[in-house]
């Protein structure tokens, strides 16, 4: 019965494609951050940017459902839903993009794999859920790690940055909750197209504050910022299709490496003693929880199964 299990819950013909799809969407967004810093570096205001990296997907995904003749999934009854869902999108963006503009990559990087311990806090208060030892370990495991590479009051990374991270991370697991509701209803690019139609008109009447004259390299930042950000979605969802959650989200991880990567070459800044030790801790933390998120997922199907 287990092996059944087992084998319908890793359904997917294509585990290996869907974990190079999710490589690739890991580096994807590792590209996409180094243009944020770049953009902001240059001079383009954070409102700005936020703005450039919805727009592009608004008409990209309109021509992708008009050429797979699929425009009635845009069709939804949860417009409140998606509304909600896009307010906290924005926040986290505006968070994410201000921590990675005030960290070096590789810091900022690892605050963002705490997204996944704080979807295990807010689902014991929001949902009620039940945390056993193995996740609630988990959880303290990743603060710790946390608390090692942002060493308070030593002053080696801006504290402002960590929280702007730290405080991204957690609206993301917010956010993740929420998607996970969605869910039930609504195909994935679904909900992207949605948070993008309501981000843009969000955003744009603070534009004419904030926009200024660009250069054509300002312009290439913005565009391959846009870009990168649209390819990792489509490589997030492609890689969800062909492989199960547990299976992939332990590929995001990769994401530190071309942070790492990243830093040294464009920034000249290497990761410090601290975040790779801490680092190890904050991944380990993200890994175990995908595992006994797994494991339960069996357990629960087990169940099912014998009813």
């Amino acid at each position: 019965m287990a092996q059944a299990v087992d084998q319908h819950l890793h359904h997917s013909q294509r585990p290996m494609l869907a974990l190079i799809l999710r490589l690739g969407a890991a580096l994807m967004l590792a590209i996409m951050m180094v243009l944020v810093k770049l953009a902001s570096e240059s001079g383009v205001h954070l409102i700005e940017i936020v703005f450039w990296r919805q727009l592009p997907t608004i008409p990209i995904l309109l021509l992708w459902f008009w050429a797979r003749k699929s425009l009635a999934s845009l069709r939804t009854e949860r417009l409140k839903a998606h509304g909600v869902r896009a307010l906290y999108g924005i926040i986290s963006l505006f968070l994410n993009f201000a921590g990675v503009t005030l960290l070096p990559l590789a810091e900022a990087t690892v605050f963002t794999f705490t997204s996944t311990i704080w979807a295990v806090i807010l689902s014991a208060i929001l949902l009620g859920e039940r945390i056993g030892l193995w996740r609630w370990s988990a959880v303290f495991l990743g603060f710790a790690g946390v608390l090692v590479i942002a060493q308070p009051g030593d002053g080696h990374i801006p504290l402002i940055g960590a929280a702007c991270s730290l405080s991204a991370a957690f609206v993301i697991g917010l956010i993740s909750i929420q998607i996970r509701d969605l869910g039930r209803t609504e195909q994935p690019l679904t909900t992207v197209f949605y948070f993008a139609m309501f981000c843009v008109p969000l955003l744009a009447p603070l534009m004419p504050f904030v926009m200024t004259g660009h250069s054509p390299y300002q312009w290439s930042l913005l565009a391959g910022m846009g870009a990168t950000g649209l390819a990792c979605q489509f490589l997030l969802v492609s890689a969800l299709r062909l492989g199960t959650v547990a299976s992939v989200t332990v590929m995001d991880y990769s994401g530190l490496i071309w942070a790492a990567l990243f830093g040294a070459v464009i920034f000249d800044r290497l990761p410090s003693a601290a975040t790779w030790i801490g680092a190890p801790l904050v991944i380990s933390a993200g890994v175990l929880i995908a595992w006994r998120e797994h494991r339960l997922a069996v357990e629960r199907a087990q169940s099912a199964a014998s009813v």
